[in-house]
């Protein structure tokens, strides 16, 4: 504990503050002095220029010209070191795992391990002869890792370009640090503080903090050498051009709410606000309060799509709408407005701002299906099959419905956008948004806060499980919800219809027609004052304001009838002297508003998890960190503030009950794209199949069941939300699905008209104590509580006691619905070890095996062609011999019914004594086949179809015994063997049975279905023991199993296949080694309606837990498996969340790719809203039409006729 201390000291603190320099124990003497003399020149060169010599930008110069000589020389030697030395071949071998991809390395004869001082892996090719030479030579010309010690220095090992970028970038600092010096804006102390400053950010290009306090994963991170000299030049430049406006007056200020910006004073004061947090950068990037390069500019076009355009992160075609919607909004505000006319052109910017508003509020920022969509209509030959897809023979219908689903609403918008814009083009163009002020504008608002009351508050919370958690039961409950198991898809109720149409309502004809009359509104006060106002920037303003509130409108109207109701309420009734006009004020507070929910969200957060009566202390630390915690509550809200304001995350340190705030974050929280890679055949070498069996434990196999979760969500999650299925939700709301083995969190990354993407992550199926505590927590029932206080006075009927009903609020979570129904699987495992114990069952085992390879046989469409095949009747002659016996030591007593116990061994009467019926009647079912073929003429004793059965089933059997090495009598030898072959491991070794190698359809077609095969029957024999001795019944049965049933091994693709084909039945043996454990499970799978219990979690909560794992593991280098921080609390769910994060740092066993659903495959909500109106839908409506209109006319016209 005191050297893990010592080393957050060294490596994290003290290199923080420095920019990268520490006393390495690792290196020698000389290389830490090298370094210190390196780090005491960058900040020492500086200073003393500026100290001894007059401030010129001559001296300047000289700093830079000399910066600029020192990197390119640094690295020149770096990366020639690296042409001379990297080339050597590297022979690597990675571990295919979801878990880990660390390198391994194989070591052939005259090759040589070396270890650059980049830490970087390299072999070279030597002669055994010149092995000491090289040595030699290695330890004389490479001593990088004895001198210099840049063992850390991803950026050195790079390409020339990024070479000569760091070099350009440690001028830059240099110039702007020295020209801020030459300005004169520090002074005694602080300049050597600033030149701290400097030297950290330019030592940071040659050696930075690894791990760095803002740094998203494990090891080296090369991203993160460019963070702060980049931040520095960023400020730098700004406090140059603030400094250089404020003094110049040419800016011209404005007001806004009494405000006065841009004014002298007020570029100023942000010129001193930048120098202040540019001298503050070692404390700023110490505790990582901003992140990473790529993370900033993706975090800032995010804000800026969101907050300025109120799209869904779809900033790629935004600038072309907006400048051609300006362009008319500026000719509308400059033409005259006759009162009370409305010009054209402003009516037309009307009517494609709607459009365009509505278009762009269709699209989603995940380009994958529609490129898939693209690639399958114009470039088939890209199309090239994946190992991960499934098999040709099962097909997947979900990529069919996606692409339908996005050409029909590309149709629909080909119609509705043109249709909108006219609409909205004759409505603006009526003038009714003029002549009906004041009243009209009241009106709106009353009705949209009436509406939006109606349905995002009340109907939702009438529909949770505990309404206003007073009540015991949802008052609106679906016809599931009294239902002990589900077995169909879930009723379509008449208030789910009503949401449904109360939301279109909302999104296509009360909001618009408020924003549409605040446009209007503000678009003749602008045309009315050309003096007072700027009518360019107004042109602007009403373009982004109306494009905003539209799409915002169409997207998540849930949060908008509280933002327009105080909006109309604060500046047109209680404060109307503040107001500027209605449009400004509905905007502005649009952002305003998202940023009080998410502090709303923080302190809910933050009071629930430090609550006294409820905190669970994970460690001694906890316990420690809880009174000292207490005297920082202002200090705390001070965070809270300040993180909902930039959008950073609120954590608690090491799980406690001190919070801090971390970097901004995207709204999928994760900067890198984690996705699980399932192993399997397609993925892994057969070598390692063979021996190891890779991805032989349950998270792995597990994960698959998480993987058709989120196709069966990608199907009908949008869907679903429309309906109001799962409660209010907004972007970035975490959800948790939780049945009776899955558990997963679901992220909703996106939400866009008609669309969600999400992202889910599976937990494991038997968790941890704290995770089962936690579900545990999340599935029981409140309604019998009747505590109160301490006492248990009882409750009112069908309500909530006082205990029950205080505890619920002071949690981070709720129960959104008890009975979400979704299609999966219902899983079954059976230990085969029981199944098998006796030898007995071992024999009914076998008997199928046999009767299974005899049923493929006949069903064979190649089994004249085996039957004429001279290889095949040479190898089986000798078994017509009367006196034949196959006496393997394979065959014995107790396993094979037809076991000749005189003769010690198997020989062709006894077979055909047991299965010789069942041969003739499998020949004589033959013409029954899907495949043209005829029955087999002769099939008596010697014949020479039961000649080849009894061959195929003694080469079985000996298959089966050799992989149970000879065992078959021994419980676990023949599981180890019956596996084997299960997942077709056939290892023939008996010259007997190397006939078989004529045609190989004889193994993979006949004898590896038959292994399959025997296992359902003989499960199947435990419910009905006697129903198959009928050959009619057992033939029937195989055959409804081939057609309904996929048998296989679930490291076969097949087996994935099969599953995200919605197959309805599936059957497999596993084989678990895990955590010391050897065993052999039946795997039977049916496909159903599940029932899952949603819980939505506070997405602060989320957010703060998984970025303080995230402190904690990387920056922190806690390694602690049973640390405090993830340890059980029931109020945060702190364990069940931590465990979803990405690996390594979390440990789910499955996290999907950004998925987005579609609402238009959703059957029900297109009962309710219709098709798309796309143009083929029209022609259809129309030829229907005309034809009932012909059918019902043509009697008449008859009569008329007569």
């Amino acid at each position: 504990m005191g050297s893990q201390a010592l080393q957050i000291l060294r490596q994290g603190v003290w290199a923080s503050i420095t920019g990268g320099w520490y006393v390495d124990p690792h290196q020698s003497t000389f290389s830490n002095c090298f370094h210190l003399y390196l780090w005491i020149f960058l900040l020492a060169f500086p200073f003393l220029l500026y100290m001894s010599l007059p401030p010129s930008l001559v001296v300047a110069a000289v700093y830079c010209a000399v910066v600029a000589a020192f990197f390119t020389a640094i690295k020149a030697v770096n990366f020639h070191l690296h042409a001379m030395f990297d080339l050597g071949e590297m022979v690597e071998k990675r571990q295919v795992s979801h878990i880990t991809n660390a390198p391994r390395f194989l070591y052939p004869t005259g090759i040589i391990f070396c270890q650059t001082l980049f830490k970087k892996t390299m072999l070279f090719y030597v002669h055994p002869s010149e092995e000491a030479h090289f040595h030699s030579s290695i330890r004389g010309l490479y001593c990088g890792e004895t001198l210099f010690g840049f063992q850390n220095f991803g950026i050195w090992n790079r390409g020339v370009g990024e070479n000569v970028f760091a070099v350009v970038l440690a001028s830059m600092v240099a110039f702007l640090g020295f020209l801020l010096l030459l300005q004169g804006f520090f002074r005694d102390i602080w300049v050597f503080q600033f030149c701290l400053v400097i030297a950290s950010c330019q030592y940071s290009l040659l050696k930075s903090v690894q791990p760095d306090a803002a740094s998203p994963m494990h090891g080296h991170n090369w991203v993160i050498v460019y963070s702060r000299p980049v931040y520095f030049c960023l400020c730098c430049a700004h406090v140059w051009v603030f400094d250089l406006a404020g003094r110049s007056g040419h800016l011209q200020p404005f007001s806004l709410y009494g405000v006065t910006f841009f004014s002298a004073h007020f570029l100023l004061c942000a010129r001193d606000v930048l120098i202040v947090l540019t001298l503050c950068f070692p404390i700023i990037f110490l505790f990582g309060l901003v992140p990473q390069v790529n993370t900033f500019i993706m975090c800032l076009l995010e804000q800026v799509d969101m907050h300025i355009f109120g799209g869904t992160v779809t900033h790629n075609i935004l600038v072309l709408v907006t400048a051609l919607l300006y362009g008319f909004c500026l000719g509308a505000i400059i033409a005259p407005w006759e009162h009370p006319h409305v010009p054209v052109v402003f009516s037309v910017f009307c009517g494609l701002l709607l459009a365009f508003s509505y278009h762009l509020s269709r699209q989603s920022s995940d380009p994958i299906i529609l490129w898939s969509l693209v690639r399958s209509k114009f470039f088939p030959e890209l199309l090239g099959r994946t190992p991960e897809e499934p098999p040709l023979e099962i097909k997947d219908p979900l990529p069919e419905k996606l692409h339908n689903s996005v050409k029909e609403m590309f149709h629909s918008d080909l119609v509705m956008c043109p249709l909108m814009a006219v609409i909205t083009f004759a409505i603006s163009a009526s003038t009714v948004f003029i002549a009906l002020q004041p009243a009209l504008s009241y009106v709106l608002y009353m009705v949209a806060g009436g509406v939006g009351f109606l349905t995002h508050y009340l109907l939702p919370q009438l529909r949770k499980q505990l309404p206003w958690f007073c009540l015991a039961h949802p008052v609106l409950r679906s016809r599931e919800y009294s239902q002990f198991e589900v077995r169909d898809a879930a009723q379509l109720m008449w208030f789910e219809k009503l949401y449904a149409w109360l939301q279109c309502l909302e999104k296509y004809f009360i909001y618009p027609a408020v924003v549409l009359n605040s446009l209007t509104t503000e678009a003749q006060l602008v045309s009315q004052n050309p003096m007072k106002l700027d009518i360019y920037g107004r042109a602007l303003f009403i373009s982004l304001a109306g494009m905003k509130l539209l799409r915002l409108s169409f997207c998540a109207p849930s949060l908008q009838y509280v933002t327009l109701c105080f909006t109309a309420l604060f500046f047109l009734f209680d404060y109307p002297h503040f107001s500027e006009t209605f449009l400004l004020d509905y905007y502005l507070m649009s952002i305003l508003f998202s940023k009080l929910w998410d502090l709303l969200y923080k302190l809910r957060f933050v009071l629930t998890y430090i609550a006294p009566w409820q905190i669970t202390w994970g460690s001694a630390f906890h316990a420690f960190a809880q009174p000292f915690a207490v005297p920082h509550s202002a200090m705390l809200f001070v965070q809270a503030v300040f993180s909902a304001l930039f959008s950073t995350p609120l954590n608690p340190v090491l799980g406690s009950a001190v919070f801090v705030t971390s970097y901004t974050r995207p709204v999928k929280f994760w900067e890198r794209d984690y996705n699980t890679k399932r192993v399997d055949h397609s993925n892994t070498r057969l070598a390692t199949q063979l021996d190891r069996n890779p991805g032989a434990d349950d998270n792995n196999l597990n994960s698959i069941f998480y993987e058709h979760l989120t196709r069966s969500l990608q199907h009908s999650l949008c869907g679903d939300l429309l309906l109001g299925r799962w409660g209010n939700y907004t972007t970035g709301d975490c959800f948790i699905l939780a049945s009776d083995y899955l558990n997963a969190l679901v992220h909703i990354i996106e939400i866009g008209n008609g669309l969600i993407t999400f992202q889910l992550r599976g937990l494991e199926f038997r968790g941890t104590y704290c995770q089962q505590r936690e579900v545990e927590a999340i599935t029981e029932g409140v309604e019998e509580d009747e505590g109160c206080c301490c006492c248990e006075p009882g409750h009112l009927p069908h309500m909530l006691s006082f205990n029950a009903a205080f505890g619920q609020r002071w949690l981070a979570w709720e129960v959104a619905a008890t009975k979400y129904v979704l299609e999966g699987y219902s899983i079954s495992d059976n230990n085969a070890a029981s199944m098998l114990q006796v030898f007995d069952l071992r024999k009914i085992l076998i008997t199928y095996y046999v009767k299974s390879i005899v049923y493929y046989v006949s069903r064979s469409p190649k089994l004249e062609e085996w039957l004429a095949n001279e290889m095949v009747q040479e190898a089986l002659r000798p078994c017509l011999g009367p006196a034949y016996v196959d006496s393997d030591p394979t065959f014995n007593l107790n396993i094979d019914e037809d076991y000749d116990h005189r003769a010690s061994g198997v020989t062709p009467s006894s077979f055909c004594v047991v299965y010789l019926d069942w041969i003739q009647y499998c020949n004589s079912r033959r013409q029954t086949v899907s495949v043209p073929c005829h029955p087999v003429e002769e099939s008596e004793r010697d014949s020479p179809l039961v000649t080849l059965c009894f061959g195929l089933c003694v080469l079985g059997r000996r298959a089966l015994g050799t992989a149970s090495h000879s065992m078959s009598a021994s419980l676990e030898p023949f599981l180890y063997g019956l596996h084997a072959l299960f997942k077709g491991d056939f290892r023939i070794t008996s010259p007997r049975d190397e006939w078989v190698f004529a045609d190989m359809d004889l193994l993979n077609r006949v004898v590896a279905p038959g292994v399959r095969m025997s296992l359902k029957l003989h499960q199947d024999h435990f419910t009905s023991p006697d129903e198959y001795e009928d050959p009619v019944v057992l033939y029937d049965a195989i055959t409804a199993n081939e057609e309904n049933m996929v048998i296989s091994h679930e490291g076969d693709p097949v087996w994935r296949g099969a599953i995200l084909a919605n197959m309805p039945s599936l059957l497999a043996l596993r084989h678990v080694m895990d955590d010391g454990s050897d065993e052999y499970k039946i795997i039977m799978l049916n496909k159903r309606f599940l029932s899952f219990r949603v819980i939505k979690v506070n997405r602060e909560c989320v957010r703060g837990l998984w970025a303080g794992q995230q402190q904690e593991l990387v920056f922190l280098r806690n390694r602690n498996p049973e640390r405090g921080s993830i340890q059980n609390a029931k109020q945060a769910l702190r364990n069940m969340i931590n465990s979803s994060c990405d690996q390594p740092i979390g440990y789910p066993i499955y996290v999907s790719p950004l998925t987005t659903s579609f609402a238009g495959g959703h059957t029900q909500l297109r009962s309710v809203w219709g098709g798309p109106v796309s143009p083929h839908n029209i022609y259809a409506w129309l030829i229907s039409s005309w034809d009932r209109y012909t059918y019902t006319t043509q009697p008449v016209l008859v009569m008329l006729r007569l």
